[in-house]
């Protein structure tokens, strides 16, 4: 425990890279897309945002990661309030298709396509999913970090996937209504569920600090860095093959800031989600 508490500890700051910023809008897409200042065949993740959550607010973790060395991109599209999962998912694949092939930067930048990833928050955490299911072998991994329902349900894409994976959950999630990460970390044979130590769900986008006031969701910096670290160490050895971060994609081992799931979070239904909140 304390070789990953220093790990992590080191992953919540900055990493070494100075960060570029670009706009995915050039290539027909609108959204942001931070890369290394240079670099050759670096690994990539397309990230996904929450229900009505801008892409500005994910603008601190998607620089993060490329001070780290990992490519982000964020497509800014389906922000209404009916958006489809489905499109989304779609649009991670482009922005994946996007940093492969176009040239970033002053052509020091380049995308390994071997070393690539789909992730996401709430939302956008179902919706990369569907992109892994979609895409197949050609992602390594995907993480989905405090995913919500969706229609249609991402349970079944989730058992169909062949790669591994990474579920954040929150310590609320058994009572909580929108999220399905328990679930989804059930359905999904090899996927990791890190339950982030007093975590909130819809904390993790910055800019929302106005919601606070009225009572609503607002961010949450514990939140955000815990997730920063260990998303970063997660990503660093699935796609990057940094074997000094192998702990974080090991099940079997219990990471600082996350609580070990409990027994009895096994998956459950709507009802019984309803009656463990009457029970408080």
């Amino acid at each position: 425990m304390a070789r990953t508490k220093g790990l992590l500890n080191r992953l919540t700051r900055r990493g070494p890279h100075r960060v570029l910023r670009g706009d995915l809008a050039f290539a027909g897409v609108p959204g942001e897309v931070h890369t290394p200042e240079s670099g050759l065949g670096l690994p990539a993740v397309a990230f996904g945002h929450d229900w009505v959550t801008p892409v500005s607010g994910y603008t601190g973790l998607l620089e993060h990661l490329a001070s780290w060395g990992i490519v982000a991109a964020a497509p800014a599209t389906e922000k209404g309030l009916a958006p489809s999962v489905l499109n989304l998912s779609h649009d991670l694949g482009v922005a994946l298709d996007i940093v492969c092939g176009v040239r970033l930067g002053p052509g020091k930048i380049s995308v390994d396509p071997g070393k690539l990833a789909v992730a996401g928050h709430g939302f956008g955490g179902s919706a990369a999913v569907f992109a892994a299911a979609g895409l197949g072998a050609r992602v390594r991994t995907a993480a989905a970090i405090f995913p919500t329902v969706t229609k249609p349900s991402v349970l079944g894409p989730a058992s169909a996937l062949k790669i591994p994976g990474v579920v954040f959950g929150a310590p609320d999630d058994p009572t909580s209504f929108t999220s399905t990460a328990i679930e989804l970390a059930g359905a999904w044979d090899d996927a990791t569920l890190r339950v982030v130590a007093k975590g909130r769900s819809r904390g993790l986008a910055s800019g929302r600090r106005a919601l606070k006031y009225l009572g609503l969701p607002s961010s949450d910096k514990r939140t955000q860095q815990a997730v920063r670290g260990l998303l970063t160490g997660y990503l660093l050895y699935t796609l990057a093959g940094d074997k000094t971060y192998r702990e974080f994609a090991d099940a079997e081992v219990e990471l600082p800031k996350t609580t070990a799931p409990l027994p009895e979070l096994a998956p459950v239904g709507p009802e019984e989600k309803f009656i463990a909140l009457l029970r408080g």
